[in-house]
């Protein structure tokens, strides 16, 4: 339900996109309250994964003023300055490492100092993006708005599969006063397809299998296929045993689409082939080429984000079918920053191919708002 606002406080009612409204908060300056935070469950009340994602945002913040109810259930927070800087931090597991790096990549850009984040924990949950799919799709995202490449980097120190974790990885953000408008219509055709398995605590033997069964699907459409393995050995293995398999295409106009697939939790009862593991992830790959646009649509919202925040000027970008957390994200970011989005569905020219099924595209327009990071120190 849209918010409510009382003395200049943005008030929702309960915990869904309890991730977005903070980051949107964190970002504005502008104070939230949720109220009803799983009221009517037998566990009311934040989750441990929330409460450390609160803590996250602390530690890179300055003065920020969080109040929580005895119950848990109503949530007070009031924003502090954005300060980024080193920061080492241990991700609950019964989320992945992505759920907080995705905020961290959002909010970098607008850091007093260079963000250098040391993220522990699992590092490909079934919830959330990896660090792979972060790293092969929504780093290329933000060198558009911010052109150079001067210190953005991902690393995967050491992997971690649920429930125990592990997993290490080290993000650097560099810092930038504003963001470039962005005109981004054309993701052109895929040239290359790259990939990774991994296998943790696991038989060799297992990535491998995988390895021939995502080839076995990706080599029907084009030649250029290479996957990599990652045996981890040792301490780089994590806690638990698994395996999981991420591909990525990339296109001649340096879009990036990227799917995964994982084995099932350590414990579960269940088991999982690998030859089903590969063909799954490549028949994905082929789903999300096909719903096509210029970036992932895991990291629509993402982008919608930085063109909000640009400087104030015309941005226009052409994605796939819109996900639901993005529509919901372009709401918030009208609550916050008063920013709309001009959504306009792309129709197929009359004279194609009738027989060839076209996913429908949609073009985002809007204009920036100029967001400037004024604690960035300029020479």
């Amino acid at each position: 339900m849209p918010a409510i606002i009382q003395n200049d406080v943005l008030v929702y009612k309960g915990s869904n996109f309890f991730r977005q409204r903070l980051l949107l908060s964190t970002l504005s300056g502008r104070s939230v309250k949720i109220e009803e935070i799983r009221s009517t469950q037998d566990d009311p009340g934040l989750r441990e994964y929330e409460v450390n994602l609160i803590r996250l945002l602390d530690k890179i913040t300055n003065g920020t003023r969080v109040e929580l109810s005895e119950t848990g259930t109503s949530l007070y927070y009031q924003p502090g300055i954005l300060i980024g800087g080193q920061v080492t931090h241990s991700c609950c597991p019964q989320r992945g490492i992505g759920y907080y790096l995705e905020v961290l990549l959002a909010l970098g850009p607008f850091c007093k100092e260079p963000l250098n984040a040391v993220l522990q924990g699992v590092t490909h949950h079934d919830l959330d993006v990896s660090v792979d799919k972060v790293k092969a799709a929504a780093l290329p995202i933000l060198l558009k708005f911010i052109l150079v490449d001067d210190g953005l980097e991902l690393k995967v120190i050491r992997r971690g599969a649920p429930p125990l974790g592990g997993g290490e990885i080290v993000f650097k953000c560099p810092v930038r006063r504003h963001l470039r408008p962005l005109q981004w219509t054309k993701w052109g055709l895929v040239k290359r397809i790259r990939g990774v398995v991994y296998a943790l605590r696991v038989s060799p033997t297992m990535a491998n299998r995988v390895v021939d069964a995502a080839k076995g699907v990706m080599l029907n459409f084009l030649p250029d296929v290479y996957i990599n393995t990652d045996q981890c050995r040792g301490s780089n293995a994590g806690k638990s045993p698994g395996f999981g398999v991420s591909l990525v295409a990339e296109t001649n106009d340096k879009t990036f689409y990227c799917t995964e697939a994982k084995s099932v939790e350590a414990g579960s009862g269940d088991s999982t082939l690998p030859e089903d593991l590969g063909r799954e992830c490549g028949m994905r790959l082929l789903d999300e080429i096909h719903r096509g646009g210029a970036v992932d649509s895991s990291f629509q919202w993402i982008l919608a984000l930085w063109m909000a925040l640009g400087q104030k000027d015309v941005s226009e970008c052409v994605v796939g079918p819109l996900s639901e957390y993005t529509i919901k994200f372009l709401q918030h970011l009208k609550e916050f920053f008063g920013v709309m989005f001009k959504l306009e569905v792309l129709r197929e020219d009359e004279d194609s191919d009738e027989e060839t099924v076209v996913s429908q595209k949609v073009k985002l327009t809007c204009v920036g708002i100029g967001y400037v990071n004024i604690s960035k120190r300029t020479l």
